[in-house]
């Protein structure tokens, strides 16, 4: 190889490293809906977890991306979260706690932060989200994996 021909190996190499750093950056969470024989009024997009992994007892939000025909006026969200397959964790919550209602026709975002007990032990989990409307309607129904790791016991700056 002749000395010349050095830089440009060098902002090749930069250039892949550079793109190989973006496409990890964009990795997505895998979503499924709960029966992918249903056709749901409400489809979801994807979904982004922050921080990802998720750090025991420090807050992690949950942003469900969802597009709906039609407005809709109020209703339930309804997570479950299972821990190897046993679940650990049910919550219902208003819908118009987490967006505001009426959520017209068109994308929206559900939001939902918690913070996880510093004692929550890590590994897999996976998360089953349903979305009702006020008439106690299915709406839509996913689920998707997500990691927990152990925060630190001071908190980070």
């Amino acid at each position: 190889m002749e000395f010349h021909s050095l830089p440009k190996l060098s902002l090749l190499f930069s250039l892949s490293i550079l793109f190989l750093s973006s496409f990890q950056a964009q990795a997505t969470t895998k979503i499924t809906y709960c029966d992918k024989k249903t056709n749901y009024p409400v489809k979801v997009s994807g979904v982004d977890i922050s921080p990802d992994p998720v750090k025991s007892g420090h807050p992690a939000t949950f942003k469900i991306y969802a597009t709906s025909g039609k407005a809709i006026l109020g209703g339930e969200v309804v997570i479950g979260v299972s821990y190897v397959g046993v679940p650990v964790h049910t919550e219902n919550i208003d819908l118009c706690k987490e967006v505001n209602c009426p959520v017209a026709n068109g994308n929206f975002v559900i939001s939902h932060t918690q913070t996880l007990p510093v004692i929550t032990p890590p590994g897999p989990y996976s998360l089953k989200m349903t979305l009702k409307n006020d008439r106690d309607e299915l709406l839509t129904c996913i689920k998707f994996n997500f990691k927990i790791v152990l925060g630190s016991l001071v908190s980070d700056m």
